[in-house]
């Protein structure tokens, strides 16, 4: 299995703007459950913890196998989801891991 972490700070000049960012965020990925082969498990987190060096939400996910993760990559629905979202976000970082 291999687990799929991305983290994303939003845009947002208020914390409002950036609730509605992340509600955005989680109603498009949602949409993925049941809709591409191999994804496992999918939830989103929104912080909580308003620290400095935090990022604003999290999404974690489990993939089968790193071909399912792969073929999340290009899949049309994973694609669809990139582009309704892009333009809320203004940092992206990512951890993907094996689970033995």
């Amino acid at each position: 299995m291999i687990r799929h972490i991305v983290m994303w700070n939003l845009r947002g000049a208020s914390s409002a703007e950036k609730a509605a960012g992340v509600e955005q965020l989680r109603r498009s990925f949602h949409s993925l459950r049941g809709r591409v082969p191999g994804l496992l498990h999918l939830e989103i987190g929104a912080d909580q913890s308003r620290v400095d060096y935090a990022c604003d939400v999290v999404l974690y996910s489990e993939f089968e196998s790193q071909a399912a993760l792969d073929a999340y990559a290009s899949h049309p629905e994973h694609l669809r989801v990139k582009q309704e979202i892009g333009d809320l976000r203004i940092a992206r970082h990512q951890v993907d891991y094996r689970v033995d």
